[in-house]
């Protein structure tokens, strides 16, 4: 029951840590300190999680949990989550913090979703069915964000088209202003983002340990890895290059033709996206 427990509360905190590298990320982008500390707070939670079962561990085991390789990706979770709250609280880096934390999640994901690391064989296969579902979650909640953010700037180049010929009426008045259209397509896209990411990541968990003989060149992943690509791009015209308007909607309406194409083309030229046994 005690083993049960904890696997459960390990879910928990992987959901709890895609959270806040979700916040980060955000904040990362936007710089948005209220996102900052309500990320710094969920890792520390998560921290406290991390530290309570490596301690409970630790005693019912009598010894340093680095013996095997599962022991020791726990342990390098707990130094990569202890190394970001320390980072974040002195020297204030977010570029260190956020990309610490994409690699402190996949070696948590590798630790918890890890089939062999337990005895039932039924709860190693719940988990990895468990593991495909948060993944098919985060990649449809994705595609959902850069939904809206298409609509949005399609709505922005409608509205642009309006007012350079001159179009006044109902429907102009009905349409949000141009840089708000432009926010909130941008918003979205930070959302989308690092979902989408973290949804990649947990993807490639599940092929791993379910697929272990699947071809890496695969058109999904492929596809997949092309969208991320498409989107990281988009933020970066956005908040680097300050490029806005006109040409960064058409980049976004673009980058909604490849969500189409993946999901809807490359998802039956996959060899695996077709069924989930």
């Amino acid at each position: 029951m005690l083993s049960v427990f904890m696997t459960r509360v390990h879910e928990v905190t992987v959901v709890l840590y895609a959270f806040s590298v979700l916040l980060y990320f955000f904040d990362f982008i936007h710089h948005n300190r209220k996102a900052n500390r309500i990320a710094f707070w969920l890792l520390a939670f998560v921290w406290v999680l991390q530290t309570v079962f490596l301690i409970v561990y630790m005693k019912e085991t009598g010894r340093f949990p680095v013996l095997t390789i599962f022991e020791g990706l726990y342990f390098y979770a707990w130094v990569l989550i202890t190394l970001s709250l320390g980072i974040n609280r002195l020297l204030r880096v977010d570029f260190i913090v956020f990309f610490t934390n994409i690699l402190g999640f996949i070696v948590m994901v590798i630790h918890t979703f890890a089939p062999m690391q337990y005895h039932s064989h039924v709860m190693a296969k719940q988990l990895v069915s468990e593991l495909l579902l948060i993944h098919i979650t985060m990649a449809i909640l994705s595609y959902g964000a850069f939904s809206l953010s298409f609509v949005f700037s399609v709505l922005y180049l409608l509205q642009y088209d309006l007012l350079k010929r001159k179009k006044w009426g109902t429907r102009l008045l009905r349409i949000a202003d141009l840089e708000k259209l432009e926010r909130l397509s941008y918003i979205l896209a930070v959302i989308g983002v690092p979902m989408l990411l973290l949804g990649l990541i947990l993807g490639l968990q599940w092929a791993f340990l379910k697929l272990p003989g699947m071809a890496w060149y695969d058109a999904k992943i492929i596809g997949s890895f092309i969208l991320l690509t498409a989107y990281s791009i988009f933020l970066y015209m956005r908040t680097v290059r300050n490029i806005s308007g006109k040409k960064l909607a058409l980049w976004n309406v673009a980058s909604f033709l490849i969500v189409l194409i993946n999901f809807f083309l490359f998802g039956q030229l996959s060899s695996f996206h077709l069924w989930y046994s």
